[in-house]
């Protein structure tokens, strides 16, 4: 089939329904629809306070219900967290994990770790997540080196500097098993993406990110328009 039959007489491809545009009413219902505790209401407002300039960094809690959704029907007990802020992805994957479960946390900056580590102390999950400071990379890297690591964790999320998200990727194909998810935030990033001569470097870097994950047969993938994109890569 050529190119004019496949996607129409002006080589377009067809469009079928498309995903709706989410606005500020729709997002304000989404999360008033969306379960959150108040551990993590709090910890919303702490975070705005402390960081004011980092709007953004931090997931919604209709995100925040989906991870916990998403962790929850893995029926997943082992996790990897890069890039934590102040910690409200953390609780959510932890509380997900349950009592047995166990989350290693990696983060560059140990001054939002200061907060993360207080709110999982109050949503009571402390025990149940190891903290690595540090580079990504390194982190990664030192949990590869290490028996038991490869191939033994069933979920991995990653919220960091979008340059390292190639070699984050890297990594986390070796750390999870067969089955398990990886998950990246920010991949629309704005929606950006679309643009093919943006100048904007993060849009690039997604551009050529989202390419590569399509093409990749080792994981089946979604990309989804929750939060600022999140794609969803399972391990083949």
């Amino acid at each position: 089939m050529d190119r004019a039959s496949a996607y129409g007489a002006e080589g377009r491809r067809p469009r079928n329904k498309t995903s709706l545009s989410v606005d500020v009413a729709l997002h304000d219902y989404l999360v008033a629809h969306s379960r959150e505790s108040k551990v993590l209401e709090e910890l919303r407002h702490v975070t705005a306070e402390a960081y004011p300039q980092a709007k953004g960094m931090q997931i919604s809690p209709d995100q925040g219900a989906f991870m916990g959704w998403l962790v929850g029907t893995l029926r997943a007990r082992r996790a990897i967290e890069v890039g934590v802020f102040t910690g409200y992805s953390s609780i959510v994957t932890a509380q997900a994990l349950g009592p047995e479960g166990r989350l290693v946390a990696c983060d560059a900056d140990p001054r939002p770790l200061q907060i993360a580590q207080r709110f999982w102390e109050k949503a009571g999950v402390r025990d149940r997540v190891e903290v690595r400071v540090g580079p990504g990379r390194e982190s990664l890297q030192a949990l590869l080196d290490e028996p038991g690591h490869a191939g033994s964790y069933d979920f991995a999320f990653v919220d960091a500097d979008k340059a390292g998200y190639p070699d984050y990727y890297k990594q986390l194909l070796q750390l999870v098993r067969p089955g398990g998810v990886i998950a990246f935030d920010n991949v629309l990033w704005k929606g950006r993406v679309t643009d093919p001569d943006t100048e904007d470097k993060h849009a690039q870097i997604f551009r050529k990110f989202n390419a590569d994950l399509v093409a990749d047969t080792r994981i089946s993938l979604s990309i989804l328009p929750v939060g600022d994109g999140l794609a969803l890569c399972t391990k083949l």
